[in-house]
């Protein structure tokens, strides 16, 4: 399959082989530390000091003013958590910006920055089990962060406001966060900007206002979303609403240099929703869109929770893929940066399918194109299962493997069990979490078959399996 902008998000991996037991089936992301220190990373071998240990935030209300002119934002973010081990000190992931307050339940609580954490120590330590609340003031010129991939994410600027994507690491440039996809909270932003901007957030729009030269919108995200699906993309938009036959709210923000190219796209979305609602079970939220801006250097689009954000106008097979996600990757999302293909495998093989459904050349046909490929080929570079780095996850091998070992399953166990197996992840993790250990359980489950080795060689053998 030859790269375009998404879904291989025009991000470089390295190209290497590595070894992997298949023991790995099994892993997990490392414990918190011991003590009544809150760990400073949530243990992820790719992003050790992404997440926190000892707490889990249960919602987010973040109050933003940006003013596009001067790039400044000032803020203040207040986190609901409970305590999940005695705290005498926690962590949030912060990168830049100035922190002028922290409280923590309405008490001033001591603060330090070391790096990307932001060091809170309570006045009194946190028992076990207790909900606090956590409330930092900051302001600055949020910049992206450049991942290992040598990619830009969180928050980065455009020549009319903000293009706001957060995977893996960019959602600690704009808020302090528990900021690992095994820690999802409830959102709730209110966000303003200058008059003639629009601020699009996640979930529903719960109302704008205008005065004094700027408008405010509040936008309310109630499912479980990971801080790196989060946006607050700002622009000059065109915007769209209407509810589908479903109850879904559908909210488009186009930037108009794109409308053209985006119209005929944007028009197929409740189609779409709709199709993989029959494959995959129950749209898992309330509200859906599209946000789909003019910013020519970012060089992807991402799915942000309920409400994809696009680069620029995407294609049909880019619209099937982001919100594929909607159901593989947000609603279930990852426990460790490793099993990133239950992400990107998954929405790729919805690509296939829906061509497959729609007139097009089949998955079979998909599949036969990647196989006949040389073993040479980055392909086959290393295996989608565990990558080896953060500087692969959106490497091809993810994407094309991955989807790809869900091809072989689906022929290895036949269409009806291969469906009730999408179909059961989905309802079975909704608004949660898994690893690949649990999809191989509920696919041997399902279909009563030994797997072990179908998902040993198309997820873990390094180089070019066998003929299948």
């Amino acid at each position: 399959m030859p790269p375009r902008r998404q879904p291989a998000r025009r991000r470089t991996a390295a190209l290497a082989t590595v070894p992997v037991a298949v023991a790995a089936l099994l892993g997990a992301a490392g414990p918190a530390a011991p003590g009544t220190t809150g760990a400073s990373g949530a243990g992820d071998p790719y992003f050790p000091l992404s997440g926190n240990g000892g707490y889990h935030v249960r919602h987010y209300g973040l109050t933003l003013r940006y003013d596009t002119a001067s790039r400044r934002l000032d803020a203040t973010a207040v986190l609901t958590a409970r305590a999940t081990q005695r705290l005498t000190r926690f962590d949030l992931d912060l990168k830049g910006l100035k922190v002028t307050s922290v409280t923590v339940d309405r008490t001033t609580a001591a603060f330090r920055r070391d790096g990307q954490e932001l060091v809170v120590t309570p006045r009194h330590a946190l028992r076990r089990g207790r909900e606090f609340r956590v409330a930092v003031a900051y302001h600055g010129t949020p910049e992206p962060v450049t991942d290992p991939d040598g990619s830009a994410d969180g928050w980065i600027p455009t020549d009319d406001g903000a293009f706001v994507a957060g995977e893996p690491q960019g959602a600690m440039t704009w808020f302090p966060a528990d900021n690992h996809p095994k820690d999802k909270a409830s959102y709730d932003f209110t966000i303003t900007v200058p008059k003639g901007r629009t601020a699009v957030a996640n979930g529903v729009l719960l109302g704008q206002h205008t005065a004094h030269g700027t408008t405010t919108f509040r936008w309310r995200e109630t499912r479980p979303m990971a801080a790196y699906l989060a946006t607050a993309t700002i622009g000059k938009f065109q915007v769209e609403r209407y509810t589908t036959r479903d109850g879904i709210q559908v909210y488009n923000a186009v930037d108009a240099r794109e409308a053209r190219a985006a119209a005929p796209v944007l028009r197929q979305l409740p189609s779409v929703l709709q199709w993989e609602s029959t494959l995959f079970g129950p749209y898992p939220f309330r509200a859906a869109g599209s946000i789909v801006d003019h910013a020519p250097d970012v060089g992807y689009a991402l799915e942000t929770q309920t409400r994809p954000v696009y680069d620029s106008a995407p294609d049909l097979p880019t619209l099937v893929h982001e919100n594929a996600h909607q159901w593989f990757g947000d609603s279930v999302s990852l426990t460790t940066w490793k099993d990133i293909w239950l992400n990107e495998g998954f929405a790729t093989y919805a690509e296939w399918l829906y061509t497959e459904q729609h007139g097009g050349r089949s998955a079979q046909q998909a599949f036969d194109a990647l196989y006949a490929r040389p073993a040479s080929d980055g392909l086959w570079a290393y295996p989608p299962g565990d990558p080896g780095s953060g500087s692969r996850i959106f490497g091809t091998p993810v994407y094309a493997r991955g989807a790809m070992a869900l091809h072989e399953l689906r022929r290895a166990v036949g269409d009806r069990d291969f469906f009730r197996v999408l179909r059961a992840w989905a309802s079975g993790h909704r608004g949660g979490h898994g690893t690949t250990a649990q999809f191989v359980r509920l696919a041997e489950r399902t279909s009563g078959k030994q797997l072990e080795g179908l998902f040993r060689t198309w997820l873990y053998a390094p180089g070019k399996p066998d003929s299948p």
